[in-house]
């Protein structure tokens, strides 16, 4: 495999990123790596959107593009790794594996500038800003899939649930639609010995929180996948007194569109109705982030089909969706897309533990795998 030959560069690209952590859209010293590196293989470049950058690798001649895309930022979130790599920044670490997608999609620049395209080109983006700042969508705005447009899109992310050397990928939906909502719950306080003086903003949210389970079990089709989780309550600032307000905040997960766009209405008349039965008052914010990601089908054969020439015959499986969410979804409602996991789980390395874990790592024999794939599967597309 080509890929082998660099993959002291992917090791040492990947390592860096991860000692050196930036959050979405402050990824300067990694945006500017990306740029160096790009110098150094002749590539073509522009920084976009702040600090992302598009690279195009042109063919012999004229024709369709393809675009490549891996995720540069980092998480809000302590490394507690003992590792000689491990994040030299104070409560920020590359938990996520966007180190290794913007090793890997450098090294993919590098394989390609080898074996360029007979007709047609490669456009690389590095994308900044993946984690919950729409990073995809900004781009997009500042012109990413256009001069030349993009034909199709293909990106990758790690799962460190399946061993390197193994490849997934869902056949349509991918992740699901992510969105988010802010509930704050108004009663009146007092002290707790006299509750019919009071109205208890906490026993309304406890209502409220049970009863939002209900649209999930039983006012949505069982099979379209459905998810709603209370991720934080706060109320309170004494045992002996009644709170006078709470704060209650999630997230909704969904595949069906038809889902997805009845769920606010549907939340905010059980809020309404149980908030305002019991005595209180509340405020709803809900916010649309992430569509849900779909997979072009008609993509998906000559990725198996790369995968199995890069690792192997028994090394590419469909797999179910992820109720996570990813907003490579912005790109794949523009162009067609297709979106695969690369395994990077090795428990002789320790790398074991899920995203966003604080122990979360990967094996970086995985690494030229993904170039590879990326790089063969952007040659294929032109076939």
């Amino acid at each position: 495999m080509e890929a082998e030959k660099i993959k002291e560069d992917l090791i040492f690209w990947r390592r860096t990123f991860h000692q050196k952590p930036e959050l979405g859209f402050e990824e300067i010293q990694t945006s500017q790596f990306v740029q160096e590196q790009l110098k150094k293989t002749g590539i073509n470049y522009k920084v976009i959107g702040g600090t992302g950058v598009a690279a195009l690798i042109e063919g012999e001649s004229p024709g369709p593009t393809i675009a490549l895309r891996g995720d540069m930022d980092a998480l809000p979130i302590q490394d507690e790794k003992t590792v000689s790599y491990s994040s030299k920044v104070e409560g920020k670490a590359h938990l996520c594996g966007h180190d290794a997608h913007t090793a890997m999609l450098l090294g993919a620049a590098h394989l390609l500038v080898k074996n360029k395209p007979l007709k047609g080109n490669v456009k690389l983006i590095f994308q900044p800003a993946e984690e919950g700042l729409f990073g995809a969508e900004t781009l997009i705005k500042h012109g990413v899939l256009e001069n030349p447009g993009v034909e199709a899109i293909a990106g990758l992310h790690v799962n460190p649930m399946v061993p390197a050397g193994f490849v997934t990928c869902s056949q349509k939906e991918v992740c699901a639609a992510a969105d988010f909502f802010d509930i704050e719950i108004f009663g009146v306080g007092g002290h707790a010995a006299h509750p019919h003086h009071s109205v208890d903003s906490i026993a309304i949210a406890a209502a409220v929180v049970s009863s939002l389970q209900q649209i999930v079990s039983r006012q949505v089709d069982p099979l379209s996948p459905t998810v709603l989780t209370i991720g934080q309550i706060h109320g309170g600032s004494a045992n002996n007194a009644i709170a006078p307000s709470v704060k209650i905040g999630g997230t909704v997960r969904t595949l069906d569109p038809q889902v997805r766009n009845a769920m606010e209405a549907r939340m905010e008349k059980v809020i309404k109705g149980v908030s305002e039965g019991l005595g209180g008052t509340y405020t709803f914010d809900y916010r649309y982030m992430y569509p849900v990601l779909l997979n072009d089908e008609s993509l998906i054969p000559s990725l198996r089909e790369t995968v199995q020439s890069v690792l192997g015959s028994d090394s590419f499986s469909i797999s179910k969706p992820s109720m996570g969410g990813e907003d490579f979804s912005f790109y794949a409602q523009k162009v067609p897309g297709v979106f695969f996991r690369i395994g990077v789980r090795n428990e002789e390395k320790k790398a074991v533990y899920p995203l966003h874990h604080p122990k979360f790592d990967l094996d970086e024999d995985a690494l030229p795998y993904g170039s590879a794939i990326l790089a063969q599967y952007a040659l294929n597309f032109f076939e």
